[in-house]
Order: C-alpha cells, then structure tokens, then sequence
C-alpha cells in the first residue's frame, strides 16, 4: 500500500479537474481527495496498492480533456486512513 500526495499546475481550476480525479480514484480503488488550492494548483492525495497509485500518476499527468497540466509533483507521504474519495 502506498500513499502519495500530488500537487498539478497548469490550468487545473474550473475545468473539472476534481470531480474527474474522483471518478478515476473510484475506479482503480483509491482512497483520498482532491482539492483546490489558492494559487490555482490542485492537490491531490490518495492511497491504495502501489500499482492504482502509479496508474493515478499517470493519469494526473494529463488530466480531464480541457485541463492542461504543466507539471505534476509527487510526494510519498506517511499513510493515512480514508474512507472513500473527497472533493474538497
């Protein structure tokens, strides 16, 4: 089990960037949330197998269809409990 928090910039506000991100977390099985952020990046936490994880990765680095990220950082973080996925 793995549990990353991922910050992504670009245009990631007001594109459904969010309500997407749950979607494909509900579907490989990760817990988390995702959430705005002042400077209009978007954080995005979730835990789960190693292999969901790395998917959701990958995922992040392209986004929903009118986002258009520019970079994505990955932070390993300490695991934590989740029950399901937030929208913050």
């Amino acid at each position: 089990m793995k549990c990353s928090k991922f910050i992504i910039t670009g245009v990631v506000q007001g594109v459904g960037f969010r309500y997407h991100t749950k979607q494909i977390a509900t579907k490989l099985g990760l817990c988390g949330y995702a959430k705005n952020l002042p400077d209009r990046s978007v954080e995005v936490v979730v835990h789960g197998f190693d292999g969901s994880v790395l998917e959701m990765a990958s995922w992040l680095k392209r986004g929903p269809a009118m986002a258009k990220v520019e970079n994505v950082v990955e932070k390993v973080i300490d695991q934590k409990s989740y029950t399901g996925f937030e929208i913050f």
